[in-house]
């Protein structure tokens, strides 16, 4: 459902508690009186048995007794009366409900899930939305809205926290209260029967009031909702998570390296990063959070500049930084020489800047500053240590004071403080932050780590909004072959795939393995052994045994054919002693690879039960799951992605050049990963892989072994993915008049440079036209968000030559609302191209593709004298009706 009817629970005309006194009446009393006390300005209602009354607000005995119907219910009522109480309210127009923690179980059992059953069916035939069960209730304090039983009331501000656990809102608030950070909504979602983090995500991106989202989850149940909106919310503003039950008791019994390496937080931080999520690991680093991300803009980069009044305070604030990957500013010459006209005797000249244990209020506002000038620092922590020289509280109020001087400096160079101490100076002093809206922290580590989440979001904020480079080279998987081999195994009842079918899949998908070679007996090895010449690998070739080397399946390196028959006949023997139970297909010969300088890697997938596939890169070879170097992503990937998912290694330090040891083909490296990801967006029946060992050198890549496990699906491939691929099926070629040819196609994320040259063409006339005001050039930001959709909910077909020239001639773009009911559209087609019926052509085809999503109304704003396009969307049945409070601009719509 998205945001249908969220307004009516964030933002109602009218609230009613339902509550009784079977064994929830404080839970009913506290809200009501919370909500009173708040302030809310709307129509309140106590619906309760006995018609009890809380602060003379107006009492009924059940919801058909009220006057009206109240946008938004608070449920406090007995387990068993819940289901039919959100029948009544639905029944007399109730838009929104929270449900209370009062006599729920945990969300486990046959029982659990038949009662959560009963309260979707009792809401959703009404639309009423509900969040819960177990809800601690929840705070909209622009609205004056405090539905909740929390102790403490939240002040406004512009931050969003979104939990699963109710006492963490209210551990939250508690905190926040004292450190006077405001709130534009606290919402506790409890066990998440409906409203879920993909809806809240959906609306609060969408708030105005809302600079920050804050999130606290324990799992995500509609994966491809939640990367959806958290994708769109990310590009709009930070979006912080906490994430409960990091440890690996999640993860499943794995079957190979690759499922040891993707335990289910190891997927949890594939999909924060892939989202642009920024992921913290604890409360502190949240409270962190909270507190810079409310007070503190967004900064440039990692390069911090410290000034200090003690010399060891700054070095634990520089070791801080660096291990957490920040960068010590290197201040310029010129502030140096600020400086030294500003202190009384010598200093280091560099940073930190160490002022003195004597330095007074003077000192530090002059410095500060100074350090507000200089361009190498992306944002700047004063720390200070007490003592009985000077007073902390008037340098408070000076870095204050300067800081409020030079705002338009401090908003692109942000000032972080911390004031030791517990006494009364250091607390004075943090008052005097707190009321001048200034991060605020105890100890330097926990400012620097405050400075380092803003550097961490402003990083996945790039990735998020990057535009992808081009494939390096052409790539076409043949995709039935690899069909072919995975059949054919599941025909047989197996569920893994041998060796040498296998590297048939990855050969099909342009993945250079080892040439392999099936023998039956030991004496077909033997023959094949003389037909390669030099030396050869013997192993044994059974889909049942994953681990050869363990079951001495495995010889290297033998030099001779006639001791590879006596090898083989001696294998057959000790594997058939080790693994009675396996079923032995042959051998498997294949020459000895020898490449001195390769590095070894592994490449795999593994399924995940909310995420669907998940790729895997990392240190290879037999110690891979005890090296512990892996990094995963969600597919599909591009080269810009792969080649983020293998820098995050320490491996990734080995491919470069060492000692007289050459680079390895990173390139190779990177591009394997894409194509991994691609088998596995095709091959719906793979659920697991692994490629390993997998050779990189200055001359390419090269799998050695590879296994394969396939389960019978008859779901798409598509179906299981967390983010929707390029839909492929969309492309179409278009023959002109004259015979030339074009191709229609989906946007890429890599079309970014095609549609600056595409802007560069258009006149001004078009450009007006299309963005109904004049602009000059398209910012990268937009470009990238033109390109870089998301699938599932936005569309954009591109119109290009089929030559393979890198230029787009006409687009066509639809954004659909969350709730895939309405979606706005737009065209664009370069001045030479028209007259042909393109225009006509592009606006059809983006109308038959809304369509078929199951979109309700497609529209779009268009200027009043651009006639062509009024005509063009009157040819296909669009309606118009001008634009209140916009004179010159007409609304086109079209309902299906």
């Amino acid at each position: 459902m998205t945001v249908h009817n969220l307004e009516y629970m964030f933002r109602p005309k009218s609230v009613a508690v339902a509550w009784s006194e079977n064994g929830c009446a404080r839970y009913g009393e506290t809200v009501l009186n919370n909500i009173v006390e708040g302030g809310f300005g709307g129509e309140i209602f106590s619906v309760h048995p006995q018609k009890r009354t809380v602060k003379e607000i107006p009492a009924f005995e059940n919801p058909g007794a009220l006057p009206s119907a109240p946008d938004l219910v608070v449920v406090a009522g007995p387990r068993e009366d819940i289901p039919t109480c959100l029948d009544e309210f639905g029944s007399k127009g109730a838009k929104a409900a929270t449900l209370m923690p009062y006599g729920f179980s945990p969300p486990w059992g046959i029982e659990n899930q038949t009662y959560r059953k009963r309260l979707l069916e009792a809401a959703g035939k009404y639309g009423l939305r509900m969040v819960g069960c177990g809800s601690l209730g929840i705070m909209a304090p622009y609205a004056k809205l405090d539905a909740g039983y929390a102790r403490s009331a939240p002040q406004a501000g512009n931050l969003a926290f979104v939990a699963q656990s109710g006492t963490l809102v209210s551990s939250v608030l508690d905190w926040a209260t004292g450190k006077n950070i405001g709130f534009s909504h606290l919402v506790s979602l409890g066990d998440i029967i409906d409203v879920d983090f993909g809806d809240m995500l959906d609306y609060l991106a969408m708030d105005g009031r809302t600079r920050a989202i804050l999130l606290y989850m324990e799992q995500v149940c509609k994966a491809r909702k939640f990367m959806s909106a958290a994708r769109a919310a990310a590009r709009l503003k930070p979006v912080i998570v906490v994430k409960g039950g990091r440890l690996p008791e999640g993860a499943k019994a794995a079957e190979s390296h690759t499922g040891a390496m993707a335990g289910s937080d190891a997927v949890y931080d594939a999909v924060f990063r892939r989202s642009g999520i920024l992921r913290v690991n604890d409360l502190d680093a949240l409270f962190d959070a909270v507190q810079t991300l409310s007070l503190a803009t967004t900064v440039g980069g990692n390069r911090l500049a410290v000034v200090t009044n003690g010399g060891a305070i700054g070095v634990l604030a520089v070791d801080a930084l660096a291990a957490k990957k920040g960068r010590l500013a290197e201040i310029s010459e010129e502030t140096v020489q600020k400086i030294d006209t500003l202190l009384p005797c010598p200093w280091p000249r560099r940073n930190p800047v160490d002022i003195g244990a004597d330095a007074d209020a003077e000192r530090y506002a002059k410095t500060l500053e100074i350090l507000l000038d200089e361009t190498n620092a992306d944002a700047v922590l004063v720390v200070n240590c007490p003592n009985g020289l000077v007073s902390s509280e008037d340098c408070a109020r000076a870095v204050a004071e300067t800081t409020k001087r030079n705002i338009h400096k401090a908003k692109t160079r942000p000032v972080l403080t911390s004031w030791l101490g517990n006494g009364e100076p250091a607390e004075e002093a943090r008052k005097i932050f707190a009321e001048s809206a200034m991060p605020s922290y105890e100890t330097p580590e926990e400012a620097v780590r405050g400075f380092m989440q803003l550097a961490r979001y402003k990083k996945s904020r790039e990735a998020l909004m990057q535009v992808p480079p081009n494939i390096p080279e052409h790539f076409t998987p043949d995709t039935q072959a690899a069909q072919g081999i995975v059949k054919k195994a599941l025909e047989e009842g197996r569920t893994w795939l041998d060796e040498a079918e296998s590297k048939n899949v990855l050969s099909a998908y342009q993945i250079p393995v080892a040439e392999t070679h099936v023998a039956q007996t030991p004496e077909q090895a033997m023959a094949l052994a003389e037909k390669m010449g030099g030396p050869v690998v013997l192993k044994i070739l059974s889909s049942d045994i994953l681990y050869k080397t363990e079951a001495s399946g495995v010889v290297l390196n033998i030099e001779d054919p006639a001791t590879v028959e006596k090898t083989a006949s001696a294998m057959l023997r000790s594997v058939r002693a080790a693994v009675p139970h396996a079923r032995i297909s042959g051998f498997t010969v294949q020459p000895m690879v020898k490449r001195p300088h390769a590095r070894q890697l592994i490449f795999g997938a593994t399924l995940d039960k909310f995420f669907g596939p998940v790729v895997v890169f990392g240190h290879g070879g037999m110690e891979a799951d005890l090296i512990e170097d892996s990094s995963m992503a969600l597919p599909p990937l591009n080269m810009d992605l792969a080649k983020e998912v293998v820098l995050r290694t320490r491996v990734s330090r080995l491919l470069e050049p060492y000692r007289n040891v050459p680079a390895a083909d990173r390139e190779a490296v990177e591009l394997t990963l894409v194509k991994v990801s691609q088998l596995v967006c095709d091959l719906p029946q793979v659920t697991e892989m692994e490629i390993n060992p997998f050779l990189a050198d200055e001359n390419g890549v090269i799998a050695l072994d590879a296994r394969i496990k396939v389960e019978p699906t008859d779901k798409p491939a598509e179906s299981r993915l967390a983010i929707r691929p390029y839909p492929k099926q969309l492309e179409e070629t278009i023959r002109l008049a004259d015979g030339v040819n074009l191709l229609l196609r989906p946007v890429r994320p890599e079309d970014g440079p095609e549609f600056q040259e595409l802007f560069a063409k258009l006149s001004p006339e078009d450009i007006r036209f299309r963005f109904l005001h004049p602009m000059k050039s398209i910012p990268p930001e937009l470009s990238a968000r033109l390109t870089q959709i998301d699938y599932d909910r936005d569309m954009a077909l591109v119109l290009v030559p089929v030559d393979g020239r890198r230029e787009i001639l006409g687009v066509v773009r639809i954004s659909a609302s969350p709730d895939m009911k309405k979606a706005e559209f737009a065209i664009v087609l370069r001045r030479d191209m028209t007259g042909q019926g393109l225009g006509s052509l592009l606006l059809k085809r983006i109308v038959d593709y809304s369509r078929d999503k199951g979109i309700g109304t497609i529209y779009g704003e268009v200027l009043s004298d651009n006639r062509s396009m009024l005509r063009l969307a009157e040819a296909l049945g669009f309606e118009r009706k001008p634009i209140k409070d916009e004179p010159g601009v007409m609304h086109v719509f079209l309902e299906f």
